[in-house]
């Protein structure tokens, strides 16, 4: 599922979410059963279908020996995350401690990221889309440096 557009909502307080009805709409049994929320840097979360976290975790050259930068980013990034269960009307409970993590407050919009939803604080996200957009022949430029050094980070 290709995830677009922006869409407004609002955590209620007992820390739940509404995935937006063409989402649910879209959802089959190909994409899994629930989400995997992920908590980022820069006060958001990264919400993947079930599908789309397993194979990226599997496609991510699993071994039972990582180095140990590895090790300690697989250990943050899988230990902060969770699985949550969509209940029968759409909603997703996100843990408090994630949302206290990342600064999330109620007021949120979930951003269509491609392959996720991210979560985002809805007033930073209106005052950042000007700017967001001034940066794209940048993000490009970049990302095509990095792929014709093979995959660097900068």
């Amino acid at each position: 599922m290709i995830f677009a557009g922006e869409y407004e909502h609002t955590i209620d307080a007992k820390k739940r979410l509404a995935i937006p009805a063409d989402i649910r709409g879209r959802w089959s049994s190909r994409d899994g059963s629930c989400w995997f929320a992920l908590p980022w840097r820069e006060g958001l979360i990264r919400l993947y279908t079930e599908r789309v976290f397993e194979e990226t975790v599997m496609g991510a050259s699993p071994t039972l020996t990582p180095d140990e930068n590895e090790a300690e980013l697989q250990t943050t990034l899988y230990g902060l995350s969770a699985r949550l269960e969509m209940d029968s009307v759409g909603r997703v409970r996100l843990p408090e401690e994630m949302l206290e993590i990342v600064g999330l407050g109620s007021e949120v919009v979930l951003v269509g990221s491609g392959d996720r939803l991210e979560i985002r604080d809805r007033a930073a996200w209106r005052e950042s889309k000007k700017q967001r957009l001034a940066q794209v022949p940048d993000l490009l430029r970049r990302i095509a440096e990095q792929r014709a050094r093979g995959g660097e980070s900068a």
